[in-house]
């Protein structure tokens, strides 16, 4: 994005990474291990016993062994545990998405300028004991804005914010491009690293195995690719939001059944789980349990290959849209914690409107634009990852399109291995997977920007970024980013939005419902999220 707000191609082998689908096989460096207090037993659950002082256990239905860097992660686990871990000059609720003063002291009064100040926490220190200053911030944003750098971070910055200098030690000023209020809430999303360690020969590196030092209220305390990762309250924060646990042990435990048989039952190993699957809901009130949903924008998408005959055609794209029966999909495989997309947004997003094109399961104008388009006897291969919500929707996909005359086979994978063959530029027709771009944020033009760009990787996947529709909407959604009216902006953001939804290249099929469960008679002040992962810093013991 070194132009206006264009996502950027980061390096190919590391975008696995940084999304959280390419694990991190290599062994976490000495310097990880010399900062972590040594591994912690996977079952020390703290459920039996042990009051204020027990050791909160979750369990997170992710990997926790994708990339750590703030700066690039994508990983539903790590994301989590790095909001836990580090601060932003501001960071934003975790429901409300509403900015509040972080590292910072306050909240920008005015955000209609091209100048932002912060003045940084005093005694605010790094979990290694250093003081956080001016000089840290700098080399945080300095890395993201930096045009030989590729970070995932650059795509939510560079657009819009030239600079960040040093004022003096306790004090730093964000230089705009142009007016952008919205880039307050962005703040989170560029967490405060400590230079000192992180400016080391090879320390990014050690940053997306696992190492993780920041200023916020848990420490690491150990990190266990596969398997858990551990915390520890962190003494010395003066922050406003204070550790309520002493020590935190988070599991990753992917598979369904076992994440599932991890807090069921009397003698449960965990108080918490994301992830919950919608046919043990039922189950586990029944074991007295609450199981609440946050409805956002977690998707089961579609993507293209416009490259692979007869792709390239948008009829075609169309109809195999048109073919889905979305009604059905919610209510068999989704048990009815979800909509049929009528956006790329979800409804309760600010921006949303329904697009021009909405996508209402219609077999016969499926075929009747299937026939416009000359096709016929269409075999399609569905390359999918095995996301388990993800796996009960293809049966839907499958028999609608069978039903159309077009003869499907499913193929789920390991979302590594789905994502390494694009990556290596392997043919494929169609892809099946799930996204959530609220973990960054309910900001429409970050959201939309994350999907699609000229140097967007997805577009890069979809083989679409040169096509003459693509060039356009991507002006468009320049010109959006930099309208400096709150009304016209939405206005210009549904418009494009309608394009995409036309095109249907990387669109969603349905909008669902993640499933949070936890233990009401330990933990109080949980709030399920509408994205994966937790947070637990308004949480605390019953």
């Amino acid at each position: 994005m070194r132009d206006v707000n264009r996502t950027p191609a980061p390096h190919r082998r590391s975008f696995l990474k940084y999304t959280g689908a390419l694990g991190a096989a290599a062994a976490l460096s000495s310097s990880l291990s010399a900062c972590s207090s040594g591994p912690e037993s996977t079952n020390d659950t703290g459920g039996s016993g042990g009051g204020q002082n027990a050791t909160l256990t979750a369990v997170i239905g992710y990997g926790n062994d994708g990339s750590w860097d703030p700066t690039q992660t994508a990983s539903a686990f790590c994301m989590a545990a790095n909001n836990h871990i580090y601060e932003g000059l501001l960071d934003t609720d975790p429901i409300s998405r509403e900015p509040y003063a972080a590292l910072a002291t306050q909240v920008p009064a005015d955000l209609t300028g091209t100048s932002w100040k912060f003045t940084l926490r005093a005694g605010a220190t790094f979990h290694d004991g250093k003081p956080v200053t001016a000089d840290d911030v700098v080399f945080v944003f300095d890395r993201i804005l930096d045009p030989k750098t590729q970070t995932l971070a650059k795509g939510f910055f560079a657009s819009w914010l030239k600079e960040v200098r040093k004022i003096d030690a306790q004090n730093v000023e964000l230089v705009l491009k142009f007016p952008f209020p919205e880039g307050v809430s962005r703040l989170t999303l560029a967490k405060i690293m400590p230079k000192h360690v992180f400016s080391r020969p090879g320390a990014w590196d050690d940053a997306i195995k696992g190492k993780a030092i920041g200023s916020g209220p848990y420490r690491q305390t150990a990190h266990h690719p596969k398997s858990n990762t551990t915390f520890e309250a962190f003494a010395a924060y003066n922050g406003p939001r204070r550790p309520a646990f002493k020590k935190m042990n988070w599991l990753t435990i992917v598979d369904a059944a076992p994440r599932v048989a991890k807090i069921s039952g009397a003698s449960a190993g965990a108080q918490i789980a994301d992830n919950v699957p919608y046919a043990n809901i039922a189950r586990l009130r029944e074991g007295g349990m609450t199981v609440q949903g946050g409805a956002g924008m977690n998707n089961l998408f579609l993507m293209f290959n416009t490259r692979h005959k007869p792709f390239d055609d948008v009829r075609v794209r169309q109809a195999l849209r048109y073919a889905i029966d979305t009604g059905k999909m919610v209510q068999v495989a989704l048990k009815g914690h979800g909509k049929p997309s009528s956006s790329f947004l979800n409804e309760a997003n600010p921006s949303y409107r329904p697009a021009k094109t909405v996508y209402a399961y219609d077999p016969e104008k499926a075929k009747k634009l299937l026939k416009e388009a000359g096709v016929k006897g269409l075999e399609i291969e569905i390359l999918s990852v095995n996301v388990s919500w993800i796996v009960d929707c293809l049966p839907t996909v499958k028999a609608s399109w069978d039903a159309i005359g077009v003869r499907t086979t499913l193929a789920p994978q390991e979302t590594t291995a789905v994502f390494t063959k694009m990556d290596q530029k392997q043919d494929y027709q169609v892809v099946a997977a799930a996204s959530n771009p609220n973990q960054f944020g309910l900001d429409a033009d970050l959201i939309m920007h994350y999907n699609y760009g000229p140097q967007n990787l997805w577009m890069g996947y979809a083989r679409w970024a040169g096509d003459p529709v693509a060039r356009q909407l991507f002006k468009d959604m320049d010109r959006a980013t930099q309208e400096p009216d709150a009304d016209k902006k939405k206005a210009m953001i549904q418009d494009y939005i309608d394009v995409v939804a036309e095109q249907a290249v990387l669109y969603p099929v349905v909008h669902n419902e993640l499933m949070t469960a936890w233990n009401p008679r330990r933990l109080a002040g949980i709030r399920p999220q509408p994205y994966p992962g937790i947070n637990l810093l308004q949480a605390k013991w019953v």
